[in-house]
């Protein structure tokens, strides 16, 4: 039987269990509520594409309490989105960071083209810090998670803990309410791209605009 629990001690607790033992939860974060997982953990990973019948070539993202935490995860990130991160994080900013060797994205996806060898090919993974004081306290429990929004692949993101519960129901055990979410809009995601004059590539406009992260990118 499914638990919705508001954010407390106990709760946190019984997060953390879970997490550990290789089980997905539902938590709050500052733009929809997400499915989130221990990254490390392959067969949890899978778990949160096979609950929301989402295909293995759409990365899932890491949220994390701190930028500090890329380090622990094997990850990067590139100029300038290094420097924009010191702008919008904690908040709707989910830069590209690129992997080390043995980086967790590996367990998660890895973008390559069809011609190129895994020698080759550079594993990305999206990352966020949310604004969201309730999320920060469970991370700071569970540490890193993987995640996706708290919807079947395909429908209206969740806003609320209830529209998660009605997407999942008891297929997943703990949903961590915080109440409806601030922004109702996605994160807006961005990538590295030398080739750009500013940088940089946007990969989805979401809470922060294309031009607000653009003109915080030319004064690097």
């Amino acid at each position: 039987m499914s638990k919705i629990c508001t954010i407390n001690e106990e709760s946190l607790q019984l997060a953390a269990q879970i997490i550990n033992a290789g089980g997905v939860i539902v938590v709050p974060t500052d733009t929809v509520y997400g499915v989130a997982c221990d990254p490390f953990n392959e067969a949890a990973v899978a778990k949160i594409y096979q609950l929301k019948r989402r295909p293995r070539t759409k990365a899932l993202q890491i949220l994390m309490s701190s930028v500090s935490d890329l380090e622990k995860l094997g990850l990067y990130l590139p100029s300038p989105l290094d420097v924009l991160a010191e702008k919008f994080l904690p908040g709707g900013y989910s830069p590209i960071a690129r992997a080390k060797k043995d980086s967790v994205a590996t367990r998660l996806a890895t973008l390559c083209k069809a011609d190129e060898s895994s020698e080759k090919c550079e594993a990305t993974q999206g990352v966020r810090v949310p604004d969201c004081s309730e999320l920060m306290k469970i991370l700071r429990v569970t540490g890193p998670l993987a995640a996706s929004s708290a919807n079947r692949s395909g429908n209206e993101s969740a806003d609320s803990v209830e529209e998660a519960f009605e997407a999942f129901g008891d297929e997943i055990p703990l949903y961590l309410n915080a109440g409806p979410t601030r922004s109702h809009v996605a994160s807006t995601v961005v990538g590295a791209d030398s080739a750009d004059a500013d940088g940089i590539v946007i990969l989805r406009e979401g809470v922060i605009s294309e031009e607000q992260i653009r003109a915080e990118s030319r004064k690097k």
